[in-house]
């Protein structure tokens, strides 16, 4: 939908008072994948539209104010091999920070979020996408959250150990007695346990054992487009009492009901040809690309994420609102939301639909500062508890 002149004006001067809080950017992976971290190959202070959804001349356009970057590796990277891998992730936002110190902030708490956007910057946080990243290790956990962690996917797309995925066949019904202890562990630390991509019954587990707010940094409602990664509205509807918050992603096949099937199809189609269904290299976008031109696939528009986030606000309430767009971890993205230039089209269609400016100053920025200095609240709380040297053989034996 075209968002008329009046609408987007008024999205863009909220956006300037109350940036956009994005729980989700995969930058650095592409970065990896692309030039192999060289960033004067992927200078993303000049524009990287032929490469990249990301770049910071468009995170500006968009009015991005703080931005989690994911430090994501693969299920398919096990051990001490995912360990080093997002340790190099995590180096690759720290050197983003260092390269760009004139528009980017690192950010490992609230009061740097607030302290970023009070001198221009963006707040760059790290989000760790995946438990298989600490290779069952608290230490390891730890270590990240030095390095400056500041949430954890506990699964992706595969089970861990300790947790079930939401695309993976269910083995430990949710958590495990270490999965329960990791939850605590961050806890303690400060660090956001992130139900994006588990299980349904992990969400729960983990609503059950944890004493922080919760967030999802990237997933939409379930009622909406019935999809496993979205989340259910009993779950939605515990974020009351969580006090956490569910951050709608643009992933067309996750918010677009017609894009399941069609999406079903073209991950066949890629396994045919030898690639794995989200390989984003070139030669996995040529093959997607060339399925798309013989089956146009069906789009999804700013419309269709204002839908999710209008049921989001309705079974969780305004204040457990949020967006976390995934961008340069998929390869489709809806019509208006192309790149992260486009968020505000997405204010300007919720404006049209009578969200208030409180309510969106809340979805944009309000609610993703707050659940970050509650989950440090409850941190200075439990902070007396000595670090659990727990492993899984003593828990899960």
């Amino acid at each position: 939908m075209t968002q008329s002149a009046e609408l987007l004006e008024q999205a863009r001067s909220l956006l300037a008072e109350y940036p956009i809080v994005d729980g989700h950017n995969d930058l650095p992976w592409k970065l990896r994948e692309q030039v192999g971290y060289d960033l004067t190959r992927r200078d993303i202070s000049t524009d990287q539209r032929a490469h990249l959804h990301t770049d910071l001349a468009r995170l500006r356009a968009g009015g991005v104010g703080a931005q989690f970057w994911s430090v994501y590796v693969p299920s398919s990277l096990a051990g001490d091999d995912a360990v080093s891998a997002t340790l190099e992730q995590i180096d690759c936002v720290h050197t983003l920070v260092d390269r760009y110190p004139d528009r980017l902030r690192l950010a490992l708490s609230a009061d740097d979020m607030e302290q970023a956007r009070a001198r221009g910057r963006i707040a760059s946080l790290l989000g760790a996408e995946g438990g298989h990243s600490i290779n069952n290790s608290l230490a390891t956990l730890r270590a990240l959250h030095t390095l400056g962690v500041r949430y954890m996917t506990l699964t992706h797309n595969d089970n861990t150990a300790w947790a079930d995925s939401a695309t993976d066949e269910p083995k430990a019904g949710g958590l495990t007695r270490f999965g329960e202890e990791v939850v605590r562990e961050m806890n303690r630390l400060g660090m956001l346990v992130d139900l994006s991509h588990v299980s349904a019954e992990t969400m729960r587990s983990a609503l059950r054992v944890t004493r922080a707010p919760v967030i999802f940094s990237h997933s939409s409602a379930r009622a909406v487009c019935d999809h496993p990664r979205n989340i259910p509205d009993d779950v939605l509807a515990q974020l009351q009492a969580n006090g956490g918050v569910a951050m709608a992603t643009f992933v067309p096949k996750f918010v677009l009901p017609a894009a399941v099937s069609w999406t079903q199809d073209a991950d066949a189609n890629m396994v045919e040809h030898g690639f794995h269904p989200l390989d984003l290299s070139p030669a996995g976008l040529a093959v997607q690309a060339e399925f798309e031109a013989a089956n146009p696939r069906p789009v999804a528009t700013e419309a269709t994420v204002a839908d999710h986030l209008d049921h989001m606000r309705e079974v969780a309430g305004v204040n457990h609102v949020g967006v976390g767009g995934d961008y340069d971890g998929t390869a489709f993205t809806p019509q208006g939301l192309d790149d992260v230039a486009g968020y505000p089209n997405l204010i300007a269609e919720l404006m049209r639909r009578g969200w208030s400016r409180a309510d969106l100053a809340k979805l944009t920025w309000g609610n993703a500062v707050r659940v970050l200095r509650d989950a440090e609240v409850v941190a200075r709380d439990l902070r007396a508890q000595t670090p659990s040297i727990a492993t899984i053989e003593q828990l899960d034996a």
